[in-house]
Parts: C-alpha cells; structure tokens; sequence
C-alpha cells in the first residue's frame, strides 16, 4: 500500500500479478524521481503515508495543500490526526459505510483518533497532486476541517469554530440532503 501508482494501465488478461504490481510500483519511482522527500522529521515512507491520508480525505486537488498544512499543523502541536479514512482503514473488515463512535474507540495502528502521531503505513495509493501537497503544505494556522457534503471542506482555526462548522454542515440534516461530491464539476 502507498506505492501502487494509480494510473490507467493496459495489460493483457494473461498478465500476472507480479507484472502487475511490478508495474505499478516502477511507475510509483518513475514518477516521484524528480521529488525532494527531504523533511526534517519525517521519512519518505511517512511522507508517502500522509499523502494517502490526504488523498483519501478529498477528491479535489485544490485542497490537498491546505489538508497537508491542517495535518502538519496537528503534528507540530502534538494533535492526534484524527483522520476518519484511517480509522475505517483499519476497521474494514467490519465496516458497512456508517462511521460510529465506537469505530473511533477502536485501537488499531491505523486509528489516528487513537494513536499519536502517523498510522504505520499508508492507507491508500496517493496520486502525484496529494505527494506534492505533502511536499509543499500550504502554510496557514487550520487545525480542523469538516466536510460539506460536496467534496469541498469548511476548515477552522479553533474547535469552537469546527464544532459549529460540525453542527452546520453534518448534524444539520437539510445540508446534507441532496449534496454529491460528485455534482462538483469544478474540479
């Protein structure tokens, strides 16, 4: 996981799993050759492993740079993630689609609402846009984001803010009702 480039690729039926993946992951370094995953604290692995939580947590690449600024940010004041991809990454054998609490109170080494810092792998295959959000985070002072329902997010510098952004746009059914991300043709 992490490093499966997602991409269109054309095989024959008769292609085998490992020419499959060996095919995937030699794409992953062709692509990523030119990129600097120099950082001070964090290696390329858990560089690659935050953009898989960046590219899960939003379809539109415009805000990948500013999800990697909110999750550096949380790091930095030693903030849990608290990704909701992560958990259910870690809980997919038993997830139905429904996120509960109890999903949240599960410890797993993905469940960043439980463990401190970053999962221990990736949870996903990031694509070039989220790798370079991580690389280039925008710089701002967000700690919380939550979604509106239609790919795009509403982010916030302090929890009062984010709970009423929270009540606003998920607690509030008739913001909900009716919104696709998928409606979203900006991008």
């Amino acid at each position: 996981e992490g490093y499966l480039y997602p991409d269109t690729y054309h095989f024959t039926r008769h292609t085998l799993p490992k020419e499959v993946i060996a095919t995937l992951v030699n794409q992953f370094f062709n692509v990523t050759k030119n990129l600097d995953f120099t950082h001070p604290k964090l290696s390329k692995h858990q560089l690659i492993t935050l953009a898989s939580i960046v590219e899960k947590e939003t379809g539109r690449s415009v805000e990948r740079p500013r999800i990697a600024g909110v999750f550096y940010n949380r790091l930095r004041t030693r903030m849990r993630i608290q990704s909701d991809p992560t958990t259910i990454y870690g809980i997919w054998e038993n997830f139905n689609g429904n996120l509960r609490k109890k999903h949240l109170l599960a410890k797993t080494p993905y469940n960043t609402y439980k463990i401190n810092g970053l999962p221990i792998g990736p949870i996903s295959n990031p694509g070039l846009k989220a790798i370079q959000a991580v690389l280039n985070p925008e710089l701002h002072k967000f700690l919380y984001f939550v979604s509106k329902n239609d790919g795009t997010h509403v982010f916030s510098k302090n929890l009062i803010d984010h709970n009423k952004a929270v009540n606003y746009w998920q607690k509030n059914a008739r913001n909900r009702e009716g919104r696709s991300w998928r409606k979203n043709k900006s991008e």
